[in-house]
């Protein structure tokens, strides 16, 4: 891992964000991309937002992009492009909570502060035997404290790294190496016989169902899009004129929706094609979604939405659902 033994707080910062909900393969190229577009934070606070959250495309979780920028403009005005150097100061930044400020504080600075993330909770739920779960309030306290008591004060860069990396390759989520792992004697778990059993966690959620229809307004090359201004999912990306209903719509319900959004600016219609359904899933909550793609006979003005050449579109950042979309008409 190319951010592994820096002690850089801004690479640091950015390998953290980026690995917020996001699996290690998947956050290399982002990481690696950002480097190379924005070496500093300075260079990150001053680049338009337009080209970050493009480069940030596909990453999802995009209020952690929306932080990164309202960070580094801080960081670059406010503190010269200095990250704060005591755990207090780090944690008064938008979206450095423990555990970023952890990584910073104890990589970058020295600082005795334990990271603890999701190796750390295995490693240490397994040894103690600890049952609480560790995506509640109560266990995740719990797990924090242990942590701190137990963090090397002298060396706690090496100690941290040490316990995420034997989490990750000796005390794995499937499979674990317990007859060569060197706590093997005094693991509660294993001794019990109930290794896969920790770490706990809560019963998980049913997802939110929720059912996007987008109008694709098409007129000789060129789309009407608009930015996404709301708050929520896919803040300031790029979209169709969109309707959310509360439940799954029939094709024809799906057509009159489209057609009353052209008849009403009294243009007429000389092609529409209906997408098959489209599912996205996102961490709580899935997208069922349909596109209706019409070719309209003259461009329509509406406020907040711009027409913008189909050969202009690779260069907005789209929530992945409309990216693949996209990829999937681009030979029409």
């Amino acid at each position: 891992m190319p951010w592994k033994g820096i002690k850089d707080p801004y690479k640091i910062w950015l390998s953290e964000i980026i690995l917020q909900q996001t699996r290690v393969d998947q956050g290399m190229a982002y990481y690696q991309a950002f480097v190379k577009h924005f070496p500093t934070v300075h260079a990150l606070a001053q680049a338009e937002e337009g080209e970050i959250y493009k480069l940030w495309e596909g990453l999802g979780y995009y209020s952690r992009c929306r932080n990164l920028i309202h960070t580094a403009k801080v960081v670059s005005e406010q503190y010269q492009g200095q990250f704060p150097n005591t755990f207090e100061g780090l944690l008064s930044l938008k979206g450095i909570g423990a555990y970023t400020a952890s990584a910073i504080g104890s990589f970058a600075f020295g600082l005795p502060r334990a990271v603890v993330d999701g190796n750390v909770l295995r490693v240490l739920s397994r040894v103690f035997g600890i049952a609480l779960p560790i995506d509640q309030k109560e266990g995740r306290k719990h797990f924090d404290e242990l942590a701190q008591e137990l963090i090397d004060i002298d060396e706690p860069a090496a100690y941290n790294q040490a316990i995420m990396d034997f989490g990750a390759t000796i005390c794995t989520p499937q499979k674990p190496l317990c007859v060569s792992c060197p706590f093997k004697k005094n693991c509660i778990a294993l001794n019990q016989n109930k290794v896969s059993f920790f770490p706990v966690k809560s019963p998980k959620k049913k997802p939110r169902d929720r059912w996007f229809y987008y109008l694709v307004l098409q007129h000789k090359g060129s789309y009407l899009v608009g930015k996404r201004e709301q708050k929520g999912i896919w803040q300031n990306l790029y979209e169709f004129i969109l309707k959310e209903v509360e439940q799954n719509e029939s094709d024809k319900e799906v057509k009159k929706f489209a057609f009353w959004g052209i008849e009403k600016y009294k243009i007429s219609s000389t092609d529409i094609l209906l997408s098959e359904d489209i599912k996205h899933q996102l961490t709580h909550q899935t997208i069922h979604c349909k596109f209706v793609k019409i070719t309209i006979n003259k461009k329509i003005n509406i406020d907040g939405y711009a027409w913008v050449n189909a050969s202009e579109l690779q260069n907005f950042a789209f929530p992945r659902l409309i990216t693949r979309y996209l990829e999937s008409i681009s030979g029409e």
